[in-house]
C-alpha cells in the first residue's frame, strides 16, 4: 500500500471532489453536511498531503488548478464507487438507509410526495428525506440532488424519468365577474384583448408562454396584463380575486371551478402534456435508500403500508 495513504483519505478525497465538481466551499459544505471552515481545512489538509495546490481560491470563486483538474478527473470515479459500496454495505443490515435529497415543483410535493410522507417514514426509519421545494429548474447534479420531481417537458435527456403522475393540461379561467365585464375570447388569440396574469419560471427575465393545440399544432400567444408572478399560489389568488385571467394547470382549479368561482375557457385548444416524473441521473448502481423513494413514488399502493393508503 502506498504510505501516502491513511484512514482520512477517502473523506479529504470526498471534499476535494465535492468541492471541484460545484466550485463551491459553501454549496459543497452544504452537500456534506459540513460547515465550509471545517471543509476548507480537509482540502487545506489534502493540498498538504499531496504538496501541490488543487484549488485556486479567492473572496468570490473557486476553480481548480491544473493540478486539481487531473486530480479530480482521476479519483472522481473511485470516490463514487468507493461510496456506493459504503452504501452496499449499509444496506447488508436489512433495510435501505441514508439521505435522500430531492427537489420538487411545489405542487409536484402537495400531489405526490406529501400524501406518501407517513407511510414512508414507517416503512424506512432509516431514511432520511431531504426536500428542496423551488419552482425552478436546477442543475441537479450542481446542486446535489439525488432525484427531482418535474414535468415531463423539462427533464434532461441524460436523466431517466419514471412517470408519477397522469398528463397534465393548463386551462384559462377566470371569474364570472371578470367575464361579465370584459367578455370571454372566443378562440385563444383573441387573449391579447384581456388582462391576463402571466407566471414566470424562477430566475427567467421573460413570462411562461401560453400555449394552444390546434389542427395537430401547438402554437404561442404573447398575452400581456397587470400582473407578473413566479409564484403559482399568488397567480390563482390573483385570479379568484378578479384581476384577470389565469392559466392554472387544471386540477389545482378544480374545486373553484366546480364552487362556481372560476369558468374554464377556450377548453377545445388545451391539448394535455406529459405530467409529473422522478428524475435522477443514469447510474450503474441505484443506492437503496434511492430505490426505495422510485418504488414508493411509482406504486405507493404496493411499495408502501396498506394503511398509509387511509391517510
Amino acid at each position: 500500500m502506498d504510505p501516502i495513504l491513511s484512514g482520512s483519505d477517502f473523506n479529504q478525497l470526498r471534499a476535494f471532489v465535492a468541492v471541484g465538481e460545484l466550485s463551491s466551499f459553501s454549496r459543497a459544505a452544504e452537500l456534506l453536511g459540513v460547515s465550509p471552515s471545517a471543509l476548507s481545512q480537509t482540502v487545506r489538509g489534502l493540498e498538504e498531503r499531496v504538496g501541490v495546490r488543487l484549488l485556486n481560491r479567492t473572496t468570490r470563486s473557486v476553480a481548480l488548478t491544473p493540478a486539481g483538474e487531473i486530480l479530480l478527473r482521476r479519483v472522481r470515479p473511485a470516490v463514487a464507487e468507493l461510496g456506493d459500496a459504503l452504501g452496499e454495505a449499509r444496506a447488508s443490515r436489512g433495510r435501505p438507509a441514508g439521505v435522500v435529497r430531492i427537489h420538487a415543483f411545489r405542487s409536484a410535493a402537495e400531489t405526490c410526495l406529501a400524501p406518501i410522507l407517513p407511510a414512508f417514514a414507517e416503512a424506512y426509519p432509516d431514511i432520511v428525506l431531504d426536500i428542496t421545494l423551488d419552482d425552478a429548474v436546477v442543475d441537479m447534479v450542481a446542486g446535489g440532488f439525488d432525484a427531482a420531481i418535474r414535468l415531463g417537458e423539462v427533464i434532461e435527456r441524460d436523466m431517466v424519468a419514471v412517470r408519477i403522475g397522469p398528463d397534465l393540461r393548463h386551462v384559462p379561467v377566470a371569474t364570472p365577474g371578470y367575464l361579465a365585464a370584459h367578455g370571454a375570447p372566443a378562440h385563444p388569440r383573441d387573449l391579447v384583448h384581456h388582462r391576463c396574469i402571466r407566471w414566470r419560471w424562477p430566475g427567467h427575465l421573460m413570462s411562461y408562454a401560453w400555449e394552444f393545440f390546434e389542427h395537430g399544432t401547438w402554437f404561442e400567444v404573447a398575452v400581456d396584463g397587470p400582473l407578473i408572478v413566479n409564484d403559482k399560489e399568488m397567480a390563482l389568488r390573483a385570479t379568484l380575486a378578479g384581476v384577470g385571467i389565469g392559466f392554472p394547470v387544471e386540477w389545482t382549479v378544480a374545486e373553484h371551478v366546480a364552487a362556481g368561482r372560476l369558468v374554464r375557457l377556450l377548453e377545445p385548444w388545451c391539448a394535455f402534456f406529459p405530467g409529473l416524473h422522478l428524475c435522477y441521473p443514469r447510474q450503474r448502481q441505484m443506492a437503496p435508500a434511492l430505490r426505495a423513494v422510485v418504488d414508493a413514488l411509482r406504486n405507493p399502493q404496493a411499495n408502501l403500508p396498506a394503511k398509509a393508503g387511509s391517510g
